[in-house]
C-alpha cells in the first residue's frame, strides 16, 4: 500500500523506530577487542543485550555505567575484569551515523506535513545522541522507552506515539525493523513494515514532495 500526500491520503502519521533504521552502529571498534580478547565477534552483545541487562536500561531503570558493569558480572569467568570492562565502554560508546537518505525520506514526510514520531527503546542518552547527528528537529515527537519506562512491543507505547500524532491505529503507518514490534503494531490495526533497507521505505511511502 502506498502513501499519497494528498488529502486523500492513506496515512495520517508516520511512526519510525530510531536504531537500524535511522541510526546505524560501528561495530569494528568492539569486534577489534573481542578479537584480541579471544572472542568471537558479537559475545559482547550477546552478553549486553540478554532480557535481564536490556530491559532495565531501555526502562530507565539503570544508566549506561550500570548497564556496562552487568556486563562486567555477564563475563565473568571468560575474561579479565579490566577485559571485560573495556569491552563493556566500547559497546556503551560505539560510533554511530545516521542513514542520510532515510533521513532525507523522513524530512520530506515532515514537509508533506504528516506527522511524524520517533518510536524506539533506547537509553535516556537518546536526545543527546540525536542532537549530535543533527536530527534534534527530525521528528514532531520522540517516544523513547527510557523516558517513559516502557518498551516496544507494549501496547502503552504504541497509544502513546498514535496519541501525539494525533491519529487513530488504522491512520499509522509504523516502521521498525523487528518483526516483534512490528507484529505488535499491525495488532493494533496499523500497517506496518519491518525494515531491511531503504527501499522497503520509499515502497511503502509512494510520492513525496521535492524539498526545496
Amino acid at each position: 500500500m502506498k502513501i499519497p500526500f494528498d488529502a486523500d491520503r492513506s496515512f495520517d502519521a508516520v511512526l519510525c523506530d530510531v536504531d537500524n533504521v535511522i541510526r546505524f552502529y560501528d561495530s569494528g571498534p568492539l569486534a577489534a577487542l573481542e578479537r584480541a580478547a579471544g572472542l568471537a565477534e558479537g559475545s559482547t552483545a550477546r552478553v549486553a543485550f540478554a532480557p535481564e541487562m536490556d530491559l532495565p536500561l531501555m526502562r530507565g531503570e539503570i544508566g549506561l555505567g550500570q548497564w556496562v558493569e552487568s556486563i562486567v558480572a555477564g563475563f565473568a569467568g571468560r575474561v579479565s575484569e579490566e577485559r571485560a570492562r573495556e569491552l563493556g565502554r566500547a559497546l556503551a560508546d560505539s560510533p554511530f551515523r545516521a542513514d542520510a537518505e532515510i533521513v532525507a525520506l523522513l524530512r520530506r514526510v515532515r514537509a508533506a506535513r504528516v506527522p511524524l514520531v520517533l518510536v524506539t527503546n533506547a537509553t535516556v542518552r537518546l536526545e543527546d545522541d540525536l542532537a549530535s547527528m543533527g536530527l534534534s528537529d527530525l521528528a514532531d515527537h520522540v517516544v523513547s522507552s527510557a523516558r517513559l519506562g516502557v518498551v516496544k512491543p507494549d501496547r502503552k507505547i504504541y497509544e502513546i506515539a498514535a496519541s501525539l500524532a494525533g491519529a487513530a491505529f488504522d491512520r499509522c503507518l509504523f516502521v521498525d525493523d523487528t518483526e516483534e514490534n512490528v507484529e505488535a503494531a499491525v495488532a493494533l490495526g496499523m500497517t506496518g513494515v519491518v525494515y531491511r533497507e531503504p527501499a522497503d521505505l520509499r515502497a511503502v511511502l509512494g510520492p513525496l514532495p521535492a524539498l526545496g
